[in-house]
């Protein structure tokens, strides 16, 4: 089946229930595969109007539009390993919120994430990596000293514990992101993916039931074609 996603959700809340829709039928092995065939292509060559950003790790087994059963233009995606941010994501992010108007951003973790296991190595066995993997691990380090500081021993709290970090950078470091999130317009949630069920969980979330408030200058824009 290949049918059309109905409408595009104009609400934080409308896109997540979207996604967690399309998330569900992976699980339950019922996907649709909305929006692949080639109606679609030909809509989305000269535009785009995706409904959520989704930073996610670069892990192969977490294709977005795979999991959450979507199709060419729903999602804007970033993906690094270990989910990490640096200027270039948090630019991609503002970009898909800002310029696309995306009601939602997606920060996205899973079990059995090699980012996680190499910071958690570095720190309990001062282990190093070469190259610009080093960067990845130090970026991710700090949400390992968070969650051994908590007492946290189970893979699951060190995840949970990263995703969290991760939305809270986000929107510390980006004003951009922060406004839109306190006018209502965009909500952040971070969710946390088993590889073996392909099922998504909620860890946290930010903005998602806050009044919308007046449009932004940004925000009302219209969408932009591809960059």
């Amino acid at each position: 089946m290949n049918d059309v996603t109905p409408g595009t959700p104009a609400t934080p809340r409308e896109a997540l229930d979207l996604l967690l829709a399309g998330n569900q039928r992976f699980t339950d092995g019922t996907p649709r595969h909305p929006n692949q065939d080639a109606g679609r292509r030909a809509d989305t060559a000269s535009a785009q109007h995706p409904y959520a950003v989704l930073l996610g790790c670069s892990d192969s087994r977490l294709a977005a539009e795979i999991i959450f059963d979507q199709g060419l233009g729903d999602l804007f995606v970033v993906r690094t390993a270990g989910h990490a941010v640096g200027s270039e994501v948090l630019g991609s992010i503002e970009y898909g919120v800002s310029v696309l108007g995306c009601p939602l951003v997606v920060v996205l973790g899973h079990d059995a994430c090699g980012a996680i296991a190499a910071a958690r190595a570095a720190v309990e066995n001062g282990t190093t990596a070469p190259g610009y993997v080093r960067d990845v691990i130090e970026r991710v380090t700090p949400s390992v000293l968070a969650a051994r500081a908590a007492g946290v021993s189970e893979n699951d709290g060190f995840i949970d514990t990263h995703v969290r970090h991760t939305v809270d950078l986000v929107l510390d470091r980006s004003r951009e992101l922060a406004d839109q999130v306190a006018s209502g317009r965009t909500a952040v949630v971070g969710l946390s993916y088993r590889l073996a069920e392909g099922s998504v969980r909620l860890v946290t979330s930010r903005g998602l039931d806050v009044p919308q408030g007046p449009a932004t200058a940004f925000a009302t824009a219209p969408a932009s074609n591809s960059r």
